[in-house]
């Protein structure tokens, strides 16, 4: 058998694709973990639930039965920040507007970490969250 010039074309596109199919997708997807707050003694759990459509960002903060919907959430690709907000209940359970501004690091770790500030009413605070590495294989597994 003969093989064609089209032949070894479609073979080495096969071959270069390979790689990608292993690829953990968009560096926002996945559960988030670590915590946020002003010092050690007073900082937070937060466990963060983001997904990319390549159009925008959902997600919840904290999952479960007092989650919090991200709202207004944008990605800057340029320089991998991210913005989010949303509402929040204070410890007497008046709802707090909560404004989140952070940078992607790691980007090619599955392990990245998202670091920045998340500012509660005028309560402001630093925060890092680190993305679970078996988050993707779950959710592929699921499906």
């Amino acid at each position: 058998m003969q093989v064609r010039g089209s032949h070894l074309v479609v073979l080495g596109c096969f071959l270069l694709s390979a790689p990608l199919i292993a690829q953990e997708g968009h560096p926002l997807v996945g559960s988030w973990h670590g915590d946020r707050g002003a010092t050690a003694a007073t900082r937070v759990p937060v466990t963060l639930i983001m997904d990319w459509d390549g159009i925008g960002i959902t997600g919840l903060v904290n999952p479960g039965f007092e989650h919090m919907a991200l709202q207004n959430a944008k990605l800057n690709a340029k320089d991998w920040t991210v913005h989010f907000e949303l509402d929040s209940k204070d410890s007497s359970g008046k709802i707090t507007r909560c404004i989140v501004d952070g940078k992607l690091d790691k980007l090619g770790s599955d392990r990245r970490t998202l670091t920045g500030t998340w500012q509660c009413g005028a309560t402001k605070n630093d925060f890092k969250l680190t993305r679970d590495r078996d988050y993707y294989h779950t959710i592929g597994e699921a499906k």
